[in-house]
């Protein structure tokens, strides 16, 4: 039977609650991010009003001194902000191989198809990958002509890491579609497959 408090973002970008247990009484209101050094690298994270809105890694191809520096909101600490603080703990656990499964506010802001492609990334298990067409499949959708569509929706998805894009894959296995450099894809999956050899190691 599924938790009535679990929804679907709609087109205007409504709070997705996954539990009631990590919400807060003062919820944050405005723009704030913060920045968390990871395994694999900077990690940007913005909320607005109570809700995670990006998760970002740099990425690969940028040199820039401060890549955050276009970040929603005013850069703080993580404790500034209950829901800030809450997803650098889940977010270390994560990086630390001791959490599968985030229970996080989003706030995920995209069009209706996004959204549908969005919601299926977080239904794909810890752990495992799929490609651009099954994932067409499980949200209904014909492979042969919504792939492309799928990849792209995928693509724009940003809130990486708790929204899972990196665990979509070509349908020849090979790994594509990550803005953030396939070095840090691959670090994401083994972390997830229990390569703790190969985590963080970017080259």
């Amino acid at each position: 039977m599924s938790d009535p408090r679990r929804i679907l973002d709609d087109e205007e970008g409504d709070v997705t609650t996954l539990s009631a247990q990590h919400q807060t009484e003062h919820q944050s209101s405005g723009r704030l991010h913060t920045v968390l050094t990871t395994p694999i690298g900077p990690v940007a994270v913005a909320v607005a009003d109570g809700a995670v809105t990006h998760v970002r890694m740099t990425r690969s191809d940028d040199a820039s001194p401060d890549p955050f520096g276009d970040a929603p909101g005013t850069r703080v600490l993580p404790d500034d902000d209950p829901v800030l603080a809450e997803a650098a703990r889940q977010l270390t656990a994560y990086f630390a191989g001791t959490l599968r499964a985030f229970d996080l506010p989003l706030r995920p802001s995209g069009s209706a198809f996004q959204l549908l492609v969005w919601a299926g990334l977080r239904r794909i298990p810890y752990g495992t990958t799929t490609t651009y067409g099954a994932l067409a499949a499980d949200l209904g959708l014909d492979p042969r002509t919504s792939s492309r569509a799928v990849g792209a929706a995928n693509g724009a998805n940003r809130i990486a890491i708790v929204v899972p894009c990196h665990r979509v894959i070509g349908a020849d296995g090979t790994l594509t579609g990550f803005a953030a450099g396939v070095d840090r894809k691959r670090s994401l999956l083994d972390l997830e497959q229990g390569d703790s050899t190969r985590t963080g190691r970017l080259f």
